[in-house]
């Protein structure tokens, strides 16, 4: 993975992550170029960085007041006492307003930087068929879902609660180190320094294995989390299996690994914590034993003791304070051992999506412009539109080095509907992926026109899709849902084709084409119904072309005959996937799959 200046200076920079572990977790520059656009604007639009500094400041002051109080108190002046105690009320009102206004921006910051940096991942996942090969073909990158919508939300809230911390460090860091050394000489900074050096040093070593380990444990919970989603969607089917226990029992295997793999993240970070721990309470030692050098070496011999006393406290204030914003630093490792692990992920997601769509873009480039139309084997004729020309195309099932098909050459033109047919297994729906470009075919050339979309060429795959939303959206989709008024022309014709498909009592169901619906469409409608519904969809759009992968199984013969008549009547020409012999009356020529890549195509007789 490409380097990235982003996480050299944020972690390596601070000495908080070995470069090792930031090797293994980079995030790609197109993230990091957008989490620096979207902070930068951000934290000057709301003036972040003055509101951190004027918050030291007050802290400082509110640090010192208890070394005004030991000489007040030590003089007994009741008037400076009155003074000081309201100077501290203000103080401590101030400063509270002041870190909750810093809380506030780091959530601001946080939202803006998830939002940016989710659309700026769905910008590539949904280009082209990215989404499916991701899904589908791709097994190297696990769970995209859940990079793109957990990953990114933990990365995002984890490095905003970082922000201020980083922001001020180096301001905070100088200017106390002034004032341990104006208080203590030079022993107490190089004290507190080289503390720090061994305490960076121990996390790092510590760190190390952390980093990989999360990267597996974000997998376990996708897988999870998956398996969970496949009983919701498919929880009628495995009802009628029975097959309660056995799903019980493979959820439960995932939960052990997930779990398993979660107790030895813990294990390893026990170590970690244990060593940040143990540097948080000997940081407040090493502040008394820094100052406590100069009193006995006699350097502030001639002071008395309420002034002595003034002195321990604002010098201990100084020093703790110092030492607590490395430990503060310190702190962070666990922090940015999960910042490591989710950049890992994102960066990867993020590089695949980026080649991905580069080479969609190299496709698209190097696409034919132009045809020479002809017509489709065995019959010269003149065509107006061609579909797909497919020449010497061999397709193989994948991880298999047998042929599906093997030297096909066809031309589907406008007006020829071809049916496609064959057993199982054969290639037939495998042959419609090559069709609309989601799968490559191993030898050969596809010409494919440049009317995809719901009004050139419209594939209904074999499972219906619907989306979420109105009655209306599911039969305009893929079209956005304009919302038209009510009586409209648009509305007379999602009534005429809700009729032709027989689904004229879905409106009574649904309340209306426009009512929102809050249910999951594949619970409410039948198989038949789903499939009808589509109909309407593809009615409703009118392709020049229509791919039908076996869209009628759960219809009967006559409705299959009324649906397959209405394509003809609306103009479309047909590519078809069926087994049914009532289909071919309904097609021009039959292109039959008959295994081991071999194929016949013939002229189908009108009856």
């Amino acid at each position: 993975m490409k380097s990235s200046s982003f996480a050299r200076c944020s972690l390596a920079g601070r000495g908080l992550v070995s470069r090792s572990a930031l090797d293994q977790s980079l995030v790609d520059t197109t993230a990091y170029r957008l989490l620096k656009k979207c902070s930068s604007s951000l934290l000057f639009k709301l003036g972040l960085k003055e509101q951190l500094l004027l918050a030291q400041l007050v802290i400082y002051q509110v640090g010192v007041i208890p070394s005004q109080y030991y000489g007040v108190l030590g003089n007994r002046d009741m008037d400076s006492f009155r003074s000081l105690t309201i100077l501290a009320i203000l103080l401590i009102l101030i400063n509270s307003t002041l870190k909750s206004f810093d809380q506030f921006i780091c959530n601001l910051i946080y939202i803006n930087w998830r939002k940016n940096l989710t659309e700026c991942l769905h910008r590539s996942y949904f280009r082209g068929q990215v989404y499916y090969t991701l899904n589908v073909l791709r097994k190297d990158i696990d769970n995209p879902d859940q990079r793109i919508s957990q990953d990114v939300e933990r990365f995002c809230k984890q490095l905003s609660s970082m922000a201020s911390k980083l922001l001020t460090s180096p301001f905070t860091l100088a200017y106390y180190t002034y004032q341990c050394f104006s208080s203590t000489g030079w022993l107490g900074p190089v004290s507190i320094f080289g503390y720090f050096i061994i305490g960076t040093v121990v996390n790092k070593v510590l760190m190390g294995p952390i980093v990989s380990t999360l990267v597996q444990q974000e997998k376990l919970e996708g897988d999870f989390r998956f398996k969970h989603l496949q009983i919701r969607v498919n929880a009628e089917s495995a009802a009628f299996y029975r097959a309660g226990q056995v799903e019980h029992m493979r959820t439960n295997l995932r939960l052990q690994n997930l779990l398993q793999t979660q107790r030895d993240l813990m294990s390893k970070e026990l170590w970690l914590y244990i060593g940040i721990n143990t540097f948080d309470y000997l940081g407040s030692i090493l502040s008394y034993v820094v100052i406590a050098i100069p009193i006995f070496s006699g350097v502030y011999g001639n002071l008395g003791p309420a002034e002595l006393s003034a002195l321990v406290s604002k010098n201990a204030f100084v020093s703790i304070y110092l030492i607590s914003c490395f430990s503060q630093l310190i702190d962070l490792s666990t922090t940015v051992s999960d910042v490591a692990g989710y950049t890992h992920r994102i960066g990867e997601l993020q590089e695949t999506m980026s080649e991905l769509v580069q080479k969609q873009k190299d496709c698209e480039a190097e696409a034919e412009p132009s045809w020479d139309f002809d017509s489709l084997p065995g019959e010269q004729m003149v065509t107006v539109d061609t579909a797909f020309v497919l020449d010497r195309v061999s397709l193989y099932a994948p991880s298999s080095d047998q042929p599906l098909v093997k030297d096909l050459s066809i031309k589907i033109t406008q007006g020829n509907s071809v049916l496609i047919v064959g057993n199982t297994g054969m290639g037939k729906t495998s042959l419609l992926r090559v069709l609309a470009g989601l799968w490559e075919s191993t030898r050969g050339s596809i010409q494919r026109p440049s009317c995809f979309g719901p009004h050139g060429i419209l594939f209904l795959p074999q499972r219906p899709f619907f989306t979420d939303g109105t009655l209306r959206e599911q039969v305009i989709y893929p079209l956005k849902n304009i919302y038209p008024d009510s009586g409209s022309a648009d509305d007379e014709r999602i009534l005429r084709f809700l009729e032709i498909t027989g689904l004229s009592n879905l409106l009574t169901r649904t309340g209306g084409l426009d009512r929102k619906m809050d249910w999951n469409w594949y619970d409410v409608l039948s198989p038949g119904e789903m499939q009808r519904l589509t109909f309407a969809r593809l009615f409703y759009l009118q392709p020049k072309y229509a791919v039908l992968d076996e869209a009628t199984s759960a219809l009967t013969e006559e409705v299959e005959s009324e649906l397959h008549r209405a394509c003809k009547q609306l103009g479309m020409t047909l590519i078809s996937v069926g087994h049914r012999t009532t289909l071919e009356k309904f097609h021009d020529w039959m292109l039959k799959l008959c295994g081991a890549g071999s194929w016949e195509l013939t002229r189908l007789k009108k009856q």
